[in-house]
């Protein structure tokens, strides 16, 4: 599973120009789902999101995390972050999830999100999305299940 966490002021997602998730201060999460995918990555990820300390703290230090702060999430799914660029000009989307089983673990890793008693909201699954983030910092940082040795 690989995951663009942003640290936002805001973020929402609009679907057929109505907006279907909004959140203020907190984390915009992409998603993207591999064939090898299992609960074990939805856990690792789930994990770093919420645990991962970069909001500021007194000191204008990046040492809270997400729970410190109760911020908000909006989680995003995204196939074309597992897209290969490698080769050609057009991206290689064969290592990620599609369909039902996607579908699936995405609807999973949002349920583990909310045990964490924060905010969550989400875009539409296979739908397309219009996504508007106002980036606070900037903050963005790329996670992978695959690479957590």
């Amino acid at each position: 599973m690989r995951a663009v966490v942003q640290r936002v002021a805001s973020s929402k997602v609009i679907v057929d120009e109505k907006i279907i998730g909004s959140i203020n201060k907190g984390l915009n999460i992409l998603i993207g789902i591999s064939k090898e995918d299992t609960e074990e990555d939805l856990l690792y990820i789930k994990e770093k999101v919420i645990n991962l300390r970069i909001f500021e703290d007194e000191a204008d230090k990046m040492n809270l995390s997400l729970l410190d702060v109760k911020g908000e999430i909006l989680v995003i799914s995204q196939f074309t972050l597992y897209g290969d660029c490698r080769k050609g000009r057009r991206p290689n989307f064969m290592e990620a999830e599609g369909g039902e089983k996607a579908k699936v673990l995405y609807k999973r890793f949002v349920e583990l999100l909310r045990e964490s008693n924060l905010k969550v909201e989400t875009g539409e699954f296979g739908a397309h999305m219009k996504v508007d983030i106002q980036n606070d910092g900037p903050v963005t940082l790329m996670l992978d299940s695959k690479k957590n040795f």
